[in-house]
């Protein structure tokens, strides 16, 4: 049987696992003094920030993100005071100067904010923070939008790395879903980073969407490679109009099946591992001296909210509207709708509205979880050992697994589990096996392919 058969029967709505518990399952049982708690204790090892800046120049139609269109600049520069205040109240909570080894802008489009403001952001981070040696500092930019003085900015807070959203090249997918960028544009921007000494270049292509084609996103890759990225993210477009009302601008006609998705996803691979990139994890690739690489070779790659990393902090720490923080006792998520983001700042409470609390069984099945994801490979009874739990009720997955094993998706004897390359865009469906909260068809996720 060839891979490509099993489609339509691992073709199904699993989670993307940047968390376990997955959102869906966050509760309004965690809120602003619980995270206080939470804040108060963390230890001395560095922390990682993420800064959510939820405003775009113009909405994206295929954009799953929580972001706002907007050319005015007064939201952004009312939305900067309140992380500002935030900033304070996270210190303050926290009782100490946290040091930090990394911090993420994202978004939305991060660099919509006013350059002052984002200098006045970093300035209050340091101040309330103590950045580590060599701590890096990665943002997310849409070239279209870029200007001289933005790039100025961002070699001035102190930029290490940015990611460029590309998406396609092909004129006729970019009308579909409204976003038109050049690859001179593209290229500009990254020139423009380099030559102000931020030579870490992260790009982000979407297969799935509408128009594309095997030829198409072939002839993207080849435009991308251009453009000399350190790393590229390949994403396939996750179609969820129920949850993005503008998605129905999109003409579903003229996307691909899943077998189709498939092969878009199978030619960007080829292109990119024939020119010297390796394959991380579900939808990475990265040069093999680039730090991921190095990492995934070394198995101390991450995953978080913003994929896959080097990060190794014990905790995130989210500002901003919806932005999630991980701790050690569990998730928190700040208020989504920007107004009541806001209110809560105003009222000198942390916006927690809703998170959850690990229990010892979740932190290990997060563990095999996670060294899926990022190893493709996971080793029971060692992972239970180190949780200091037995391994039995990892064992509920057998049934699921053998089945697996049976399709040629994971070799599994019983106590490792090992996801077969040519099998990687199951890994979310192996990882399911493990989720003891995943029930199929019962919640709405992105399908695995």
């Amino acid at each position: 049987m060839h891979i490509t058969d099993l489609i339509p029967k691992y073709d199904v709505a699993v989670p993307r696992y940047t968390s376990y518990p997955t959102a869906p399952h966050f509760t309004q049982a965690i809120d602003g003094p619980a995270y206080a708690r939470w804040l108060g204790a963390i230890g001395e090892a560095p922390v990682s920030l993420y800064i959510h800046v939820p405003f775009c120049a113009e909405l994206c139609w295929f954009c799953g993100c929580h972001t706002t269109a907007t050319s005015n600049p007064a939201p952004l520069e009312a939305y900067a005071d309140t992380v500002l205040r935030e900033i304070e109240l996270l210190s303050a909570a926290a009782g100490k100067r946290l040091p930090v080894s990394h911090l993420h802008w994202g978004g939305g489009t991060p660099t919509a904010m006013p350059g002052p403001r984002m200098r006045e952001i970093m300035a209050s981070l340091r101040r309330h923070f103590a950045f580590t040696e060599g701590a890096e500092i990665a943002i997310e930019i849409d070239p279209r939008t870029v200007t001289p003085e933005i790039l100025d900015t961002l070699a001035e807070i102190g930029c290490t790395r940015a990611s460029l959203g590309v998406q396609d090249f092909d004129e006729r997918v970019q009308a579909a879903v409204n976003r038109h960028q050049s690859l001179a544009v593209t290229k500009a921007c990254a020139d423009g980073l380099r030559a102000r000494g931020i030579n870490a270049i992260n790009l982000d292509l979407i297969y799935g969407l509408p128009y594309q084609s095997v030829a198409s996103v072939t002839h993207t890759v080849e435009q991308t490679l251009s453009v000399a990225p350190e790393r590229i993210a390949v994403f396939g477009y996750a179609h969820v109009p129920w949850m993005k009302k503008h998605q129905n601008l999109l003409p579903e006609a003229e996307m691909a099946d899943a077998a189709g998705r498939w092969a878009q996803r199978d030619a960007i691979e080829h292109a990119l591992v024939a020119h010297g990139f390796q394959t991380i994890g579900l939808d990475h690739y990265a040069r093999p001296d680039d730090a991921l690489a190095i990492a995934a070779d070394a198995q101390t790659m991450r995953r978080n909210f913003q994929g896959y990393t080097t990060d190794a902090a014990p905790v995130l720490l989210g500002l901003g509207a919806s932005s999630i923080g991980a701790l050690p006792q569990g998730y928190v998520q700040n208020a989504t709708p920007i107004p009541a983001y806001k209110a809560a700042i105003a009222a000198g409470h942390l916006p927690i509205t809703r998170g959850v609390t690990l229990t010892a069984e979740d932190r290990l099945r997060r563990d095999v979880i996670e060294q899926l994801m990022c190893n493709l490979r996971v080793d029971l009874d060692e992972t239970a050992q180190r949780h200091g739990l037995d391994s039995a009720g990892l064992r509920a997955a057998s049934a699921a697994l053998d089945d697996m094993a049976q399709d040629g998706i994971v070799g599994w004897d019983g106590r490792i589990v090992q996801v077969h390359p040519m099998a990687r865009p199951f890994v979310r469906n192996v990882a399911a096996a493990f989720d003891s909260y995943y029930i199929r068809g019962a919640q709405r996720h992105a399908r695995a392919v």
